[in-house]
């Protein structure tokens, strides 16, 4: 019987969850199911999703950043078309194939154009978390040093050796040890500038804005950290996985603050949401002392990275980017968007600010001052400390069919990550269904609260049942 994946997703269609539940991430299955995340998509066109009955969800997630061109964009799916067509000799290994060097080059001129003149080297990667690995060994290659510094909250992968430049203990726990580093408090110069004197550091890894807490490093410790970075012979790492390539109103999120580090990562974006692909973007003078003669020209390699089908979703990415102005559109629409939030968030007393680059946003909210509101909100955070952030996530896909996340833990943050071809009708949307959902937060007793006091009682089931009174008498 001839293979038929059409009829096979056909004929299973609506198994997603018990299929996940049983053979991939049953922790995630309960968690969906719990906030009423379960959808089944059928499709999808741009920043909508659309479900099994055709009802459209308006995608403030992206795919963690992914799509920044939205889903299955036209001129994408013709690119992979073509490459298939065109029969080419890919991943032989033992040459050196046209697509990699045409990719490389794009973004060498981009890197150079964009603020960063001595940018000259590619190294093609899989994923994110790869590019940050591949940056931190080719620092401690280049140095002969094996320290990394890293800022709190910051996130740079889940590997284990990007999980030691991860500023969020929830994700270190348990798998220990990790590479030798050093977390420093976001803004505390002067620790910085103790750890760099002791001059064993390789590296400085640094988001140009944090994608759990969505902190924007401010220029003046940015530019102090580069100048203390060179005194001391550190290399700084900037991680644009998320925030690079348009998504901050900028090509690099870099830009804003003016500095010139000496590797970039980058990915999300660049793969246009079809076949996964990541780079490092450094100088020649690291290249040359990691792969330092002929005999190591493969001292660090891969078998996928440079794959011809993820080289010419990159080139065809960069290409959209430029041609439809996308990082001129994010910034315009971000400010908007932002603008929109603070002028209606000014309204209620658990807003605390929006906060962000561009498309990358995020709204923290704060306790509250009246009594009744501080209450509930004290009895939330006793159940669980992040939880607060559902009572808007949970209503705002549940009513409004518009998807976001809680992003950092022991933070009360919604996160904004939407596509970069939102309209401005798509802003409009947004702000209404999200201003109708956090003034039904400031009711309490209410149908916000009721929700959200049910999901912290179904985080507590795992509990003893002593643990459940000490809680919920704590609240």
């Amino acid at each position: 019987m001839a293979f038929d994946l059409k009829k096979l997703l056909e004929t299973r269609w609506g198994e997603n969850y018990e299929l996940h539940g049983q053979y991939v991430n049953p922790q995630l299955v309960k968690v969906l199911q719990t906030i009423g995340f379960d959808k089944v998509y059928r499709r999808a066109e741009g920043q909508y999703l659309y479900d099994e009955s055709n009802n459209r969800y308006l995608d403030f997630l992206s795919g963690y950043g992914v799509f920044a061109l939205g889903r299955n964009h036209p001129k994408l799916k013709q690119t992979v078309k073509d490459l298939l067509d065109l029969d080419l000799s890919n991943l032989v290994q033992m040459d050196c194939a046209l697509p990699a060097g045409l990719l490389a080059e794009k973004l060498i001129s981009l890197a150079q154009s964009h603020g960063n003149p001595e940018i000259d080297t590619v190294f093609f990667t899989n994923s994110g978390t790869e590019a940050v690995e591949g940056a931190i060994k080719f620092a401690c290659g280049a140095t002969k040093r094996d320290r990394i510094l890293f800022l709190d909250h910051a996130f740079h992968g889940l590997t284990l050796g990007s999980l030691s430049a991860n500023g969020n203990a929830e994700f270190r726990d348990g798998f220990g040890p990790l590479l030798p580093g050093q977390k420093i408090l976001l803004e505390d110069i002067a620790a910085l500038e103790t750890e760099l004197k002791k001059k064993d550091v390789a590296a400085f890894v640094f988001e140009p804005i944090l994608g759990k807490g969505l902190y924007v490093p401010s220029t003046p410790f940015l530019k102090e950290a580069e100048r203390l970075c060179k005194k001391f012979g550190t290399l700084m790492i900037a991680d644009e996985v998320q925030a690079g390539l348009g998504r901050t109103g900028k090509w690099f999120a870099v830009e804003h603050s003016g500095i010139q580090p000496d590797l970039i990562c980058i990915a999300k974006t660049l793969s246009g949401g079809l076949v996964p692909v990541g780079a490092i973007l450094y100088r020649r003078e690291i290249y040359q002392k990691v792969f330092s003669k002929m005999e190591r020209c493969v001292v660090h390699s891969n078998t996928f990275g440079k794959n011809t089908l993820a080289m010419g979703c990159g080139l065809a990415t960069l290409h959209i980017l430029e041609e439809e102005k996308i990082p001129e559109r994010a910034q315009v629409l971000g400010e908007k968007l932002r603008a929109g939030l603070q002028t209606l968030g000014a309204k209620y007393e658990m807003f605390k600010e929006a906060r962000g680059l561009g498309l990358m946003l995020g709204i923290e909210f704060h306790s509250p001052k009246s009594l009744k509101l501080k209450t509930a909100w004290t009895m939330i955070h006793a159940m669980n400390k992040g939880l607060f952030g559902q009572i808007i996530v949970v209503p705002l896909m549940g009513k409004h069919r518009i998807l976001t996340q809680v992003a950092g833990h022991n933070i009360d943050l919604v996160k904004l990550l939407p596509p970069l071809i939102i309209t401005e009708d798509d802003v409009r949307y947004f702000l209404t269904a999200f201003e109708q959902v956090v003034a039904e937060a400031h009711r309490f007793p209410g149908s916000a609260w009721e929700v959200i006091m049910d999901l912290g009682k179904k985080t507590l089931l795992g509990k003893s049942s002593d643990e459940v009174e000490k809680v919920m008498a704590a609240s």
